[in-house]
Formats: C-alpha cells, sequence, structure tokens
C-alpha cells in the first residue's frame, strides 16, 4: 500500500463556544477561545490518500488532482472566513479542530476516485493537531 499526502494552508478564524452553556460555563470549558470576538489561526491540512499504484502512470493518484479538489471543496470554503459564520458546512457546530476535521473528511471520502482516504490532519498551530481516520465515533454526551 502506498500512501500520499497533499499539505495546504488556510487562515480563519472563530470563536469556541456552546450557546447552551451559560458565560461562566463556556469560559471555563472553552478559556481564551471563548473570546467573544473570536480569534484566528494560521492552519495546516494535510490529506492522505492510499492504494495501489496504477501501472499506466505509476501514481495512486495524481497530487495535481488532490490538490484541485481540496482547495475547491475546503480551501475556497474556508480561507480567510469566520468559521462559526461564514462557513456553511460548519454552522450548528462548534468549530473546534475536531468538528472541522471530521467535516472535512466527510466532504473528501466521496470525492476520491482513485485511492481511498485514509487520513485528515489539521494543525491548528504547531503544538496542536488533531488526526481522523474514518473511524466510527461515539459521541460524548
Amino acid at each position: 500500500m502506498i500512501y500520499i499526502t497533499r499539505k495546504t494552508e488556510f487562515c480563519a478564524s472563530h470563536r469556541l463556544f456552546n450557546p447552551d452553556f451559560s458565560h461562566e460555563k463556556n469560559e471555563a470549558v472553552f478559556g481564551l477561545c471563548n473570546n467573544p470576538n473570536g480569534h484566528g489561526h494560521n492552519y495546516t491540512l494535510e490529506v492522505t490518500v492510499r492504494g495501489q499504484v496504477d501501472p499506466q502512470t505509476g501514481m495512486v493518484l495524481d497530487l495535481k488532482v488532490l490538490k484541485q479538489l481540496i482547495n475547491r471543496e475546503v480551501i475556497e470554503k474556508v480561507d480567510h472566513k469566520n468559521l462559526n459564520v461564514d462557513v456553511g458546512f460548519l454552522l450548528g457546530l462548534i468549530p473546534t479542530a475536531e468538528n472541522i476535521a471530521l467535516k472535512i473528511w466527510e466532504i473528501l471520502e466521496p470525492k476520491i476516485e482513485y485511492g481511498q482516504l485514509h487520513e485528515v490532519k489539521l494543525f491548528e498551530s504547531d503544538k496542536n493537531f488533531v488526526v481522523y481516520r474514518g473511524e466510527a465515533l461515539e459521541r460524548v454526551n
């Protein structure tokens, strides 16, 4: 099995808060990320596809095609946006890195024509990132 990865960046702002929480609980849970005016990140997104090498092309998937797909389906929708209000696929969600990665997976997975989506890795900073590999998740209540 061969794994190929496309890395890209985008800038976006968001506010972490739950409208069902009190002001005090939002502050306790989300801290500085609960700033009413939001805050921003320079995100790095890595999308990994796995598969067999096509003997006719020598590739699992043309990285140019993967780049175009990521740009069209994700980057154009999130770059320089407020994730709470400007991004349709995040409306109604708390725009944590976890939720963003899950939604990116849901968008890209059915559109990968060659190979199989293996991993979405989203960095909020050099020190904080999430990884999602399509596993079924149980929601915490």
